[in-house]
């Protein structure tokens, strides 16, 4: 039936909206029969900071959640079989429809939202994050098979030494920094990457640092210190290509429950990206689980303006439709 494939290529159009290491929007779709399947895009890996493959899965974990709520708004019963080919390594799920179901306020809410989601990377303010928005936030993840760890107050420090001994280590390759600046630069693919208008224009003064992108941007950040910011981490049973899909279907609903809550999410991916570091969050879960990634969540400063949206890929780049 057309009106199935068509739905289906809308909604990999809206899982283009899905937030990727760097912007890089590591997936691939193709809408054939009656079926999207998502497939890992290599061309857009990024080979120093992700060797093995970790945050470019979870990201096209986003995009495929993304894919889900756009079909829910559409009226249509997803159903989705992750990593359904063993030998094909980059097949990451197959996606077909179970019949018509009733479109929902709330599923029309959340596919708005997708649109709006962003990602900020200026001091959240000194307000903190109250216990009945982090339990939603903490939800919305679980419902998608991952878990929430708050970091306490005593053990920032250990999570930011963390963080900045990742970073300090990753600028110490040349090849790292030579990735960085590709995808933050003009060479970058059309439509991918970090521009200056999402970077801020000075080092932010917070105890948990954010990513050094080696060069000031355009963004003008405040004075504040995340004194007000909840730091998780993102975890799972998992470290192989399930997990970190179902994480990115986790960071995804999180994301969205948090924007409709009017929160901050920034994603902290540097201490998932060097092997000693990931030793030192699983210490920090008390080797409850694998670190998929650090969260900072908070409440944005209502007098400065949103951080811009970043760019992103024509569909006709993304999605594969005879």
């Amino acid at each position: 039936m057309q009106p199935i494939t068509d739905a289906l290529a809308r909604a990999a159009a809206t899982a283009g909206y899905a937030p990727s290491i760097h912007n890089s929007q590591p997936w691939h779709w193709r809408v054939h029969d009656e079926v999207l399947d998502l497939y890992a895009d290599h061309s857009r890996r990024l080979g120093i900071t992700d060797p093995d493959g970790r945050l470019a899965v979870l990201s096209c974990g986003a995009a495929l959640h993304h894919a889900r709520t756009a079909l829910s708004a559409q009226g249509w019963d997803a159903r989705v079989i992750r990593l359904p080919e063993a030998a094909e390594a980059d097949h990451l799920a197959t996606i077909t429809t179970a019949g018509r179901i009733p479109v929902t306020a709330r599923a029309l809410r959340r596919v708005q939202t997708i649109e709006i989601r962003h990602t900020d990377r200026r001091p959240v303010t000194a307000t903190p994050v109250d216990g009945d928005r982090l339990s939603a936030v903490m939800a919305a993840v679980e419902r998608e098979g991952a878990r929430l760890h708050v970091v306490p107050a005593g053990r920032i420090v250990e999570l930011a030494s963390a963080v900045s001994f990742a970073q300090r280590t990753e600028a110490a390759e040349e090849a790292w920094r030579a990735e960085l600046a590709y995808w933050t630069g003009g060479t970058r693919p059309t439509g991918t990457g970090v521009p200056d208008a999402a970077i801020p224009d000075r080092p932010t003064q917070t105890t948990v640092a954010s990513r050094d992108f080696g060069h000031a941007g355009a963004l003008p950040v405040s004075a504040e210190h995340d004194t007000g910011a909840t730091f998780a981490i993102l975890y799972g049973e998992q470290d192989c290509a399930t997990g970190w899909l179902r994480a990115g279907e986790a960071l995804s609903d999180a994301w969205l429950t948090a924007t409709e809550l009017g929160l901050s999410v920034l994603p902290l991916s540097a201490a998932t990206e060097v092997p000693a570091t990931r030793l030192a969050l699983r210490r920090l879960l008390a080797d409850l689980g694998e670190p998929y990634l650090v969260l900072r969540l908070g409440v944005a400063d209502p007098d400065h303006a949103g951080a811009p949206h970043t760019p992103r890929l024509r569909a006709d780049q993304t999605i594969e439709r005879p």
